[in-house]
């Protein structure tokens, strides 16, 4: 529905998934996490990536100049512990960051396609945890010099009940011509209420959870600021880092930070849908700072710990509205524009996220708990009130091992997954297409070329990022060749599916694969 018909909003998610070894629980996670990735890509890709970070600028702010004090190598040795990286076959990738296993999704076309993808992270998750047993039960490790793997747990959460939060972040592009302050602006109401919907439910209070209760976000009493660079501490409602890994020139990227790790297919859908129709409406121009809350900071927290949503938001202006009335504004302004924009309105997604979003908010109107099959923190609060209805503390441990396992990527121990298995979770895409994202890339964007290659030349990788792809080659100088992959659609399926499978090395396709965008 953008009103900008030569600009395509990709997206994406990154998670960083939380990590236990059981039986050795003081292992460091930075080797477990190692392990994790290493296994999987001894196992799945034949070999390990190095990253490249000669691309990479997280301290580039969206305000102007760059708080990077010190560069990094632009190639980490890949044997270095707490920097283990492979490229999946999907064009996505799964490395080790501050400690913890994470995955970052392939460029998607829509929320639909982005759901899948970041389902199909928590089956590569999931693949890791039996690759490390595969290594230990030979008696074996993927790691030089370090002995097996003890068994891995994986949790698709944002916090460590002890202070630590670590994130499940949004990734959507946007168009330089649209003003940053615009996008502030228009979001901040959007992302202190959108919580109702998509928070993930925790239990404690506070970052240290040293209050006693349950809550509806994970991430919210971890923000701090309206507005910030910062993604580890101080974390802002908008985060300005402005590294759109292509033309810096035309594409923003926003990095979106507030939002928690979902197991729910429909919460997961909402969270990217709503969020991309709000910004096509910021581009169109519509105005939503009236919506804006007087200290949003204080007001992410009260909505998170409000469980019957009747909470109200004072707004700057003086009124007040609860998180649901402020959504549903939200929706009435984004439905009104989707659907007067005669040039090519609302797609077949745009139009399933529109119906589920009014849905969803008429449900939580009527009752949050009667959303339970449908959102991650209704769905979790209803296992936990049982609980409570009987008699159990807030603070008795099953009741924070409830919040635990209800994350768990094994299918076999998580709550979430008997859950779907009982009939009592909706769930949207078939199993078949996220277990065919593992390996499939998308067609509509470069990561098509970039999993392909992959997959046909693993062993003659030299290096990778989202950009570029570097492959061993004796005629170029320096002994490498490059695949340019900073235009995002030049070089999608349609382009380089049978310039890769036609090629005999990856010398030859590079070549080919950079002649074609060369002479378009």
């Amino acid at each position: 529905m953008n009103s900008n018909q030569n600009f395509h909003r990709f997206m994406g998610t990154e998670t960083e998934y939380g990590i236990s070894t059981p039986t050795q629980p003081k292992l460091s996670p930075i080797v477990t996490s190692t392990h994790a990735v290493v296994s999987y890509a001894l196992r799945n890709i034949g070999t390990r990536s190095r990253w490249d970070f000669a691309a990479e600028h997280p301290t580039r702010d969206t305000r102007g100049g760059d708080r990077q004090r010190y560069r990094t190598g632009s190639m980490v040795d890949p044997e270095t512990l707490g920097v283990a990286n492979v490229v999946t076959h999907s064009g996505a990738r799964f490395y080790v960051d501050h400690a913890h296993p994470e995955y970052s999704s392939p460029e998607c076309s829509d929320a639909w396609q982005a759901m899948i993808y970041d389902q199909a992270g928590d089956r590569i998750a999931l693949q890791a945890i039996n690759d490390v047993a595969t290594f230990a039960e030979s008696g074996t490790s993927a790691l030089a010099n370090h002995g097996a793997c003890p068994p891995l747990k994986i949790y698709k959460n944002n916090v460590d009940g002890k202070g630590a939060s670590y994130g499940s972040h949004e990734n959507y592009l946007y168009p330089r011509t649209t003003d940053f302050a615009a996008i502030a602006d228009g979001l901040i109401p959007f992302f202190v209420t959108r919580i109702i919907m998509i928070g993930a439910g925790r239990v404690g209070l506070g970052q240290r959870g040293e209050t006693p209760g349950f809550q509806i976000s994970q991430r919210a009493d971890y923000i701090e600021q309206e507005i910030s660079l910062e993604t580890t501490l101080n974390r802002g409602l908008i985060n300005t880092r402005d590294e759109p890994h292509t033309d810096a020139e035309t594409h923003g990227r926003l990095h979106v930070i507030t939002g928690d790790a979902n197991m729910s297919q429909t919460a997961t859908l909402l969270k990217l849908g709503t969020t991309a129709l709000v910004l096509d409406a910021i581009d169109a121009g519509v105005n939503f700072t009236d919506l804006r809350p007087a200290d949003p900071v204080a007001e992410i927290s009260a909505v998170s710990h409000d469980l019957s949503l009747t909470h109200k938001i004072t707004l700057a202006d003086g009124s007040r509205a609860t998180a649901i009335e402020i959504q549903r504004e939200y929706l009435k302004r984004v439905r009104d524009i989707a659907t007067t924009d005669t040039a090519t309105g609302p797609s077949a997604v745009e139009t399933k996220v529109l119906e589920l979003w009014e849905e969803v908010l008429d449900l939580l109107a009527d009752d949050p708990l009667s959303t339970c099959h449908l959102l991650d923190w209704t769905a979790k609060y209803a296992l936990i009130k049982g609980y409570l209805d009987r008699g159990v503390a807030v603070n008795d441990p099953k009741i924070a091992l409830i919040d635990l396992q209800y994350t768990d990527v094994d299918p076999a121990k998580s709550l979430y997954h008997a859950l779907v298995r009982k009939g009592r979770m909706r769930t949207l895409a078939s199993e078949d297409d996220i277990n065919a994202a593992m390996a499939m890339p998308p067609a509509e964007s470069r990561a098509w070329t970039r999993g392909r290659m992959i997959e046909r030349f693993a062993d003659e990788l030299v290096a990778a990022n989202w950009q570029e792809l570097h492959f061993a080659d004796a005629e170029s100088p320096g002994g490498e060749i490059f695949v340019d992959l900073t235009d995002l659609t030049r070089l999608n399926k349609a382009a380089a599916e049978d310039i890769i499978s036609s090629s005999a090395n990856a010398p030859e396709a590079a070549r080919r694969l950079n002649h074609v965008q060369k002479t378009d």
